[in-house]
């Protein structure tokens, strides 16, 4: 799922090639993407773009009128920029943004249709799509740790709960995790001050540089790379390849459709911690620290 840095990346985007211009047609090409009712999409035909903004992992596209387009990609939904007006080819796409200075489409990957957008009236109705976390990049340590300590949550669950921070996901809460040399399953009531202030700069700093990094990538063109696994990434996505901190091989959690990636020896001093499929599986034969586990794998 495309998390703040890449959203950031999109607007960025967006802003050099649709900010001031004016929506000359809507085509709404599957009807399941469209999530509300009014205002029709005819009303925002004619409007000119006033403003982008990111709301979490959300996409706001600020009309004339107090009239917005909100797009939530979820996770295989993704952006595309053409100079000039797209005829249907290739990926078919679920919507299509005709504006005066190009076309802007929205495909999604895969069967299942998670993708959505919001036609909205009003700056009310545009807060009732905000889960209300606060903003990473804009939270200082105090109000960073009150937000986390209100209740006692992993530190995973914690950095992903749109209610408490904004707009990071599975991707970027391992990498901070890892920065800031703390276990996933750690507790936020159980972090000391140090801790806490070691997650606070480690977030800021992971989110700040992968920006950077995205949009150096995107080199000023629309960003067409949008993916939840690089291979700078120091722990997600890269289940058993070597740590880049200390070379140990990386770790995982897998729990229904999400995984969690660390570093036994850089997080959780070199505990694993248990897989619950397989955990249930090896019951009292589970490895319990890292070299048990490389002793098993040896055999």
């Amino acid at each position: 799922m495309p998390e703040l840095p890449d959203v950031a990346v999109y607007i960025e985007s967006l802003e050099r090639r649709i900010l001031g211009a004016r929506l000359e047609r809507v085509r709404l090409i599957s009807p399941f993407v469209l999530r509300s009712v009014a205002p029709a999409l005819a009303e925002l035909e004619g409007r000119s773009v006033t403003e982008l903004r990111r709301l979490g992992k959300r996409i706001v596209v600020v009309l004339e009128g107090e009239l917005f387009i909100v797009i939530h990609l979820m996770i295989a939904g993704r952006l595309h920029w053409f100079d000039k007006v797209k005829k249907n080819t290739g990926r078919k796409p679920l919507v299509a943004f005709d504006w005066s200075t190009g076309t802007l489409t929205l495909t999604e990957a895969g069967s299942k249709r998670r993708a959505s957008l919001h036609l909205v009236r009003g700056a009310d109705a545009l807060a009732a799509h905000d889960p209300g976390g606060i903003e990473p990049l804009d939270a200082d340590l105090a109000s960073f740790s009150a937000s986390l300590r209100a209740a006692n949550h992993t530190l995973k669950r914690a950095l992903t709960d749109p209610r408490l921070l904004s707009g990071i996901g599975n991707a970027y809460s391992d990498e901070i995790l890892h920065r800031a040399k703390l276990s996933p399953i750690a507790l936020t009531q159980k972090l000391s001050d140090a801790e806490l202030a070691r997650l606070h700069a480690a977030m800021q700093a992971v989110l700040r540089e992968w920006t950077d990094r995205l949009r150096a990538d995107a080199g000023g063109e629309f960003p067409e790379k949008v993916t939840a696994f690089r291979p700078e990434m120091a722990v997600h996505g890269r289940y058993r390849e070597p740590c880049p901190v200390c070379g140990s091989p990386v770790q995982r959690i897998v729990h229904a459709a999400n995984e969690t990636n660390y570093c036994a020896r850089c997080q959780t001093g070199g505990k694993l911690l248990a897989d619950r499929a397989l955990s249930r599986l090896l019951k009292a034969d589970w490895p319990r620290t890292l070299e048990e586990l490389e002793a098993l794998r040896a055999r």
